[in-house]
């Protein structure tokens, strides 16, 4: 496993090791003992969505919860927004290719929104790891083409949720 750098303090992108030989491939994806900093995971999430779809902007408040994300079938654009109250990248993103070709693992701490959307014509299966039990009650989120943060999508008329659609923007949310 590899840490790669990224601009966005807090935030950590790792390239694992991959065995590959004429039957397949084997990689690690998490190990607690590698990463004992990232905090206790207590729930593990899958999704599945078609190309063209993007997710986010989301976070959760109570209990707080940091996410380590990764591919297991397709690529995504994987985006983090700084929400941190009194940070000095504040309402910064970060994004990065995932993909089950490149096996990278985002870690994003508490304090930031995270959305993904699919790159290519294939469906994406997204893991996700997180140190916080979901609730639904303190789960919030920012627009996606909020024009003060100018995220670069890589895709034109993404497929979003109705809830997605009318996230506040970040002049409308509290900092984390």
């Amino acid at each position: 496993m590899t840490e790669l750098p990224v601009p966005i303090s807090g935030l950590r992108l790792f390239e694992l090791k991959i065995y590959r030989d004429e039957r397949g491939f084997f990689v690690e994806r998490f190990r607690e003992d590698k990463w004992p900093d990232l905090g206790h995971l207590v729930q593990e999430n899958h999704s599945r969505s078609a190309p063209r779809v993007l997710r986010g902007l989301h976070f959760q408040t109570d209990p707080a919860q940091g996410k380590l994300v990764s591919v297991i079938r397709g690529r995504i654009f994987d985006v983090a927004v700084d929400l941190r109250k009194g940070s000095k990248s504040f309402g910064q993103w970060y994004g990065t290719e995932l993909s089950d070709q490149n096996c990278r693992v985002l870690w994003i701490p508490y304090g930031f929104a995270h959305g993904f959307c699919v790159l290519g014509n294939e469906d994406a299966d997204v893991i996700y790891k997180v140190d916080g039990l979901y609730n639904p009650k303190t789960e919030g989120g920012v627009l996606w083409n909020d024009p003060d943060l100018r995220v670069e999508w890589p895709i034109e008329n993404p497929i979003l949720s109705p809830k997605d659609l009318v996230l506040p923007t970040l002049k409308g949310i509290n900092p984390l």
